[in-house]
């Protein structure tokens, strides 16, 4: 492996992530016969092939899943490595990449969080990526991301977590729903009521289907959607009332388009947590996001509930 270049397992990488020649020399800005090539090096210098190719269908061996998992763990330390020296370079103000991942709800405030850090670190430049929180978590596991915004992460995930704020949620209707202008609502006056829900396996029914069974309450279930926007046009519909994170509908309450029910022992409070690495430092600015977010972020997340 001593003929090994960066060049080349940066363009495996890319092939192997989108299973494609063609999108990965878009992605890398190059010919798909000179990542074809390259690749083809790779594989001849391991003396393994890692990409398997059936008419237009690129799948990875099994060679070619642990050359992955070793690729990403290698260019992440190469990355981390650029951080460190730029360090050197630069103090507050200075420039790098930041990769965050961000699960669904957290995108409502992310660019936000991003573009106020920005004003501290002008020169940086950001990536984004919005996925389900296995999807994030993964690719946090995967040295896909730097660092990532999400609820706590399951014990036997390998990532620290550290709480930089809260995340409500509440039991919404619309505006001129009958229970908007009412106070300190009882869980029993929900009974009757038809509940638009989340799709099954979704984070935000999990936690609202616990503190039904807390309340010892079983409600109507009226549909299910999927989405959040698909939910708020529902309950500004008049279709029915659902729970959502405080997140997602601050513009609809700031408009007068929802109401957010007095409900007793509400809103209910889980934590927005900062994801790394256990098995890797921040440096540059990575870490200087982190201590931004632990310091800030509090603030910048903030929802108004009524």
């Amino acid at each position: 492996m001593k003929n090994l270049t960066l060049r080349q397992l940066r363009l495996f990488e890319a092939v192997a992530t989108h299973l494609s020649y063609s999108r990965a020399a878009e992605h890398m800005s190059l010919t798909q016969p000179a990542v074809s090539m390259q690749v083809q090096q790779l594989e001849a210098e391991l003396g393994l092939q890692l990409l398997v190719k059936t008419g237009k269908r690129v799948t990875l061996s099994q060679a070619g899943e642990e050359m992955l998992r070793q690729t990403r763990r290698i260019l992440n330390q190469v990355h981390i490595a650029e951080e460190a020296v730029a360090a050197f370079h630069v103090t507050e103000g200075g420039g790098g990449l930041l990769h965050l991942g961000v699960v669904p709800t957290a995108h409502y405030f992310a660019p936000a969080l991003l573009m106020a850090f920005a004003q501290k670190w002008p020169g940086v430049k950001f990536k984004l990526t919005v996925d389900r929180r296995d999807k994030i978590l993964g690719m946090l596991q995967e040295h896909q991301l730097d660092v990532a915004i999400a609820g706590y992460p399951p014990s036997e995930a390998d990532v620290a977590a550290e709480t930089f704020a809260q995340h409500p949620h509440c039991v919404v209707a619309a505006a001129d729903h009958p229970l908007a202008k009412k106070r300190r609502i009882h869980w029993d006056a929900l009974r009757d009521e038809p509940f638009i829900f989340r799709e099954p396996g979704s984070a935000t029914r999990q936690f609202f289907e616990h503190l039904l069974q807390a309340q010892s309450l079983q409600v109507k279930v009226s549909m299910e959607l999927s989405g959040n926007e698909t939910i708020k046009q529902a309950v500004m519909a008049g279709m029915g009332i659902s729970f959502l994170s405080a997140h997602t509908f601050q513009i609809e309450l700031e408009a007068g388009r929802m109401a957010v029910l007095n409900l007793q022992d509400m809103p209910k409070m889980l934590d927005w947590c900062l994801l790394h690495r256990r098995d890797s430092n921040l440096t540059g600015v990575n870490e200087a996001f982190k201590t931004f977010v632990l310091d800030q972020g509090s603030d910048l997340a903030k929802c108004k509930l009524h």
